[in-house]
């Protein structure tokens, strides 16, 4: 049973010696530890003042093959991984002569640091594979239970605050996050170890073409069946990263393991190669756990805009379509139900909407389909959606080449985001529209009427679905003109507004009385004079710039009410 643990004995071998003499010679002082220590580690620890126990004496075993073989002996691992709380281990370890280790300091041989030299050699690489570090790590991480396990020098004055607190023992939820901490490290060295040989192997055109599981290796921490699909993605699903603890404080190393979920015919070019892979974690609606019902494999672009549909259209608790192209919602709309949502997320921009993504937070019904399909003729080269009736997926096989996914429900989508940038990865928590209206403030004159603010509240999430700069004209709950991706915020408003009076001349309805969502502040009031000239009547955006009292006066002087958010939704 997990409690407090007093530390007795200590074993020390570290590669980074920032603070470990400190540390050691408090172990040693205030509570009276043993210390047992290796090689260069030793020498400084003595030239510190420590009293140090040789692990050539602890084990009776010489250091040997040029300190490749040390710490590797059943006197060093069985105190590690003795169970206190089974009398069978322990007279197992009196038996034999093994003595307990409390606490393990280890930190592992730079191979991240050798390997990032454009000098070295194979066999230098090797040598900085660390064997003794890792197997202590996840030896006495594995018995976190009675062991305290410390790889990271900032650790050191958590340890000792936390002994001063219990009379030189540690608690078991402090032992718990730094078991963490070490399989995550050990995890990450891994993957940099096998990502190293990999492009090593691909230099010589050696390189296995079913690796399985890649990102990181699996068989340090478990041993599983290659062949067993099943057992890999139960792992897999073990080592999610826990993303509300990730953003109180985003870990120090991080190993994303990855399964394959399928190759791709190619990747955003013919000649790029690509694979779909899953990651742990994922939500039982996302895209990789959705069921293709029909049609063509899908491409790594479908992919990538199915993604971003059906993430914006999961923002609706209404019936809500959306239709995306090229990463933009070229058309958006909540209604009474979903067929009504579609016809109006069409009618947007029709044009724009061939060889779209159609994304619906309902069960597709067939007059739907037959809207899309024989109505409106439309190509389309995904569907996704909750569920389809039998009708809708009959009328859906008429059409062999369009994939058909079915999610089985609606959930938030995957806590954390991941995108590669060159030679590293960027790692965010995921954007949501979750701020609460209540806290929004209006600075103008003039307050959004209710009929106003209700389309404010739909452009503003049709918004964060947009690329910076991003602007969104919407009415009627219907998103008709959209302003993206423009290096300055004037075109992409000016962009929108046009759009938005053509798609109002198209359907039949009277330009104006429209409201604009912007995803930032405005830099200047030719934003606001932009939508004066168009129509607009209320602006939703989050406040914060330099300038909001000149976009104020401006709101002020065209009787336009605007709220500020507080809150910027980019979408790069």
């Amino acid at each position: 049973m997990s409690r407090d643990r007093k530390i007795e004995r200590a074993l020390i071998s570290v590669t980074d010696k920032t603070g470990v003499v400190e540390f050691a010679r408090a172990l040693a002082d205030t509570y009276g530890v043993e210390i047992i220590s290796t090689g260069g580690t030793a020498a400084a620890l003595v030239a510190g003042g420590v009293p140090v126990t040789p692990i050539e004496e602890f084990t009776g075993f010489p250091e040997m093959m040029d300190g490749r073989v040390k710490t590797l002996h059943p006197l060093v691992h069985g105190g590690l991984l003795a169970r206190r709380d089974l009398p069978g281990h322990m007279a197992e370890a009196e038996e034999h002569g093994i003595r307990l280790i409390d606490l393990v300091v280890v930190n592992l041989y730079e191979f991240e640091k050798t390997v990032a030299s454009p000098d070295v050699t194979f066999a230098d690489a090797i040598e900085h594979i660390d064997i003794g570090g890792p197997s202590m790590l996840r030896s006495a991480a594995k018995n976190a239970d009675a062991v305290t396990v410390v790889m990271d020098p900032s650790d050191y004055q958590v340890v000792l605050a936390e002994m001063a607190e219990h009379d030189g023992a540690t608690t078991a939820e402090t032992r718990r996050g730094l078991q963490y901490k070490v399989y995550a490290r050990t995890a990450a060295y891994d993957s940099a170890i096998s990502g190293w040989l990999a492009d090593q192997l691909a230099a010589t055109g050696n390189l296995p073409q079913d690796r399985g599981l890649a990102g990181v290796a699996l068989s340090p921490l478990v041993e599983v069946d290659p062949e067993d699909e099943a057992a890999q993605r139960e792992v897999l699903e073990g080592m999610a990263v826990n993303a509300e603890a990730w953003a109180e404080e985003p870990e120090s190393f991080m190993a994303v393991p990855l399964m394959k979920q399928q190759d791709l015919r190619y990747g955003e070019n013919p000649h790029q190669t690509a694979a779909f892979y899953r990651t742990p974690g994922a939500p039982e609606h996302s895209l990789v756990n959705a069921r293709q019902l029909q049609g063509k494999e899908l491409s790594y672009n479908n992919l990538l805009d199915t993604d971003a549909a059906w993430n914006l259209v999961r923002e609706f608790d209404g019936p809500a379509c959306v239709i995306l192209k090229h990463q933009n919602p070229c058309g958006s709309a909540v209604a009474a139900d979903v067929t009504e949502a579609y016809d109006r997320a069409f009618a947007c921009d029709p044009k724009s909407a061939f060889g779209g993504i159609i994304a619906c937070n309902r069960e597709v019904p067939l007059e739907l389909v037959e809207h899309f399909a024989d109505q409106n003729k439309q190509f389309v080269e995904v569907l996704i959606a909750p569920s389809y009736t039998a009708e809708a997926l009959e009328r859906l096989a008429r059409r062999t080449n369009l994939r058909v996914l079915a999610t089985g429900g609606i959930d938030a989508p995957t806590a954390l985001e991941y995108r590669s940038v060159d030679g590293g990865m960027l790692v965010q928590t995921v954007d949501r529209v979750e701020e609460d209206p209540a806290s929004f403030t209006v600075p103008t004159k003039r307050q959004p009427t209710e009929a106003e603010m209700t389309d404010l509240l739909f452009a503003w999430r049709v918004c964060k679905g947009v690329k910076s700069n991003a602007i969104l004209i919407a009415k009627d709950g219907a998103g008709l003109g959209m302003g993206p991706g423009q290096p300055n915020r004037v075109d992409s408003s000016l962009l929108a507004c046009q759009r938005a009076e053509e798609a109002c001349e198209r359907i039949g309805v009277e330009a104006g009385g429209f409201v604009c969502a912007s995803d930032a502040f405005f830099p200047f009031r030719d934003n606001v004079d932009t939508f004066a000239e168009h129509g607009v009547t209320a602006i939703i955006q989050p406040g914060g710039s330099k300038r909001d009292d000149e976009c104020i006066a401006a709101c002020d002087e065209h009787g336009i009410a605007m709220v500020f958010t507080g809150t910027r939704h980019f979408r790069h």
